[in-house]
């Protein structure tokens, strides 16, 4: 099966009751794709297909032939650099343990490519569909609000890849 991940040609090689999951963390290495209730509901495990966020543990591999898949290592714009929503996360410390924020990041990610102007509710609403057990989503709602500014330029970049990182 051939599809794009995070913007490079991928094939994989799965049976046809394989899960999108399974076909990213264990056929292809993509660890960041977490596994949580594996019925849709906890939201770990969201990815984005051809710009749509979606439960990759309710998805059969085969389905995403010919797709663009996006996971979290396709948010940082480089190995080693934090991409624009992480960076945020890490200044706000909207992690924890760090099990859902995956699935959030990914979530946020296609919801601020759509509304770069979002409200708390909105935010909030999106988030919604994520269970976290360690931060109490105010810091994440904090984090995400932060960064639909830094991404619309009404507050600035870190100067330095260091000072993404603190």
């Amino acid at each position: 099966m051939a599809f794009t991940l995070n913007g490079r040609e991928t094939t994989v090689e799965v049976e046809t009751r394989t899960l999108l999951t399974d076909a990213l963390r264990h056929g292809l290495g993509a660890t960041g794709t977490h596994v949580g209730c594996e019925h849709g509901v906890c939201g770990a495990c969201t990815v984005s297909i051809d710009g749509v966020p979606a439960r990759a543990c309710l998805t059969l591999a085969v389905g995403v032939e010919g797709c663009a898949v996006r996971t979290v290592e396709g948010l940082a714009p480089e190995p080693g650099r934090l991409g624009v929503l992480q960076a945020a996360f890490r200044r706000r410390h909207a992690l924890q343990c760090g099990f859902c924020t995956a699935g959030i990041l990914m979530s946020l990610d296609a919801y601020l490519a759509f509304r770069p102007n979002p409200s708390r509710r909105e935010i909030t609403e999106v988030i919604g569909g994520h269970l976290c057990r360690c931060t109490g989503y105010a810091p994440i709602i904090e984090a995400a609000l932060e960064a639909a500014a830094e991404l619309r330029g009404d507050i600035p970049a870190p100067s330095s890849p260091e000072a993404a990182h603190a």
